[in-house]
């Protein structure tokens, strides 16, 4: 069977020919990274038999709730990735700080930043979660990265990616030369490329929202939404289907299979948080790959990965997918947010308005 399918392992030796300087670390990286999803997909699919579903007493950074699995898929990532000298240190959703190497690993030339388990809340209920990860140069080779070492902006990523633990466990990556997917076969414990140059549609008839914060949206995001929702006999001419899996991985991953847009913008319903989704382990390399697909990544307001990073766990609004939904969301942000009384619809006597008359 091997012979004629092509493994994560060979993909990257082919891959690595394109950068005759490259010595080989990052191919290192990608494939232990890739060992730890294995052990995070043996585990999902476990469920219940090893104690694996359920929350622990106990809170992140984030101050969202640990799910016992968050935990132990945070473990695996550290354990197959710390030993082998290619990393400087780590960042993970689940540590509050950068994770220092033990003593005795040698220190290496990159950083990976990482999401150990997306959509954790949806384990108990059996739908699909994922991995989330992103890998950068360090800054200072050879030596424990300090904090400042990992704000880099998503231009500066060399690699991101993501697993899927769903009916198959799916590994999508790029490193800056297209996006590929490939599926965990079992029977051979190996990674087997199945998709190659995935692209995201220009245009879609789907999007993605969590409309019970309807409320607290921006007016850019209300107009958006209200004229896909009028379908075909509104403005936009064509009626439109909207999903919501609660899992930034599996949104992801619909919208590279058959097109959509993906939104969780700013909304007011915590001032302190001006956005939910993090930069620089979930928004930065979900943008990386979404356009080397062709597609496009913004906060509503610039691009993804033009945003400079402020701290490890910072937050921010994301809009990503089909480039031609981004681009209208974008111009909607700068008539009805930046500018509103630019808006006919939002003005002061707009149809969103409450009449005065």
């Amino acid at each position: 069977m091997l012979a004629d399918h092509t493994t994560l392992a060979q993909f990257l030796i082919e891959e690595r020919r394109h950068h005759p300087t490259a010595c080989g670390d990052l191919n290192s990286v990608i494939l232990e990274v890739a060992l730890a999803c294995k052990a995070v997909a043996n585990r999902v699919a476990l469920g219940g038999l090893r104690e694996t579903l359920g929350k622990i007493d106990r809170t992140n950074v984030q101050g969202e709730v640990q799910h016992k699995l968050d935990v132990i898929a945070n473990d695996y990532f550290l354990r197959a990735t710390e030993r082998n000298g290619r990393l400087a240190g780590m960042v993970s959703e689940e540590l509050d700080d950068p994770y220092v190497l033990p003593a005795d690993y040698p220190r290496g030339k990159y950083l990976l930043l990482f999401d150990p388990l997306d959509g954790s809340s949806n384990i108990d209920v059996n739908v699909s979660v994922g991995s989330i990860f992103s890998v950068l140069r360090a800054p200072r080779p050879g030596v424990d990265a300090r904090t400042a070492d990992f704000l880099q902006p998503g231009t500066a990523q060399v690699c991101a990616g993501y697993a899927l633990y769903g009916p198959a466990t799916t590994l999508v990556l790029t490193v800056g030369r297209g996006v590929h997917e490939f599926t965990l076969d079992r029977s051979l414990g190996e990674f087997i490329l199945t998709r190659e140059a995935i692209q995201v549609p220009a245009a879609t008839g789907e999007y993605a929202i969590n409309s019970s914060n309807r409320r607290f949206w921006e007016p850019a995001v209300r107009r958006y939404v209200d004229e896909c929702m009028a379908g075909s006999s509104g403005p936009r001419h064509r009626d439109f289907n909207m999903r919501w899996v609660a899992s930034l991985v599996a949104e992801t991953h619909r919208i590279l299979t058959r097109g959509g847009v993906f939104l969780y913008p700013r909304d007011s319903k915590d001032s302190a948080k001006p956005g939910r989704l993090r930069l620089l382990y979930e928004a930065n390399p979900v943008a990386f790959l979404i356009e080397q697909a062709s597609g496009a990544a913004s906060t509503g307001r610039e691009r993804i990965l033009d945003v400079g990073p402020t701290g490890i766990h910072q937050r921010i609004p994301l809009i990503f997918g089909a480039k031609d939904e981004v681009a209208l969301l974008d111009r909607y942000h700068q008539l009805h947010n930046d500018h509103p009384d630019d808006s006919p619809l939002y003005g002061e006597r707009g149809l969103f308005r409450a009449n005065s008359g």
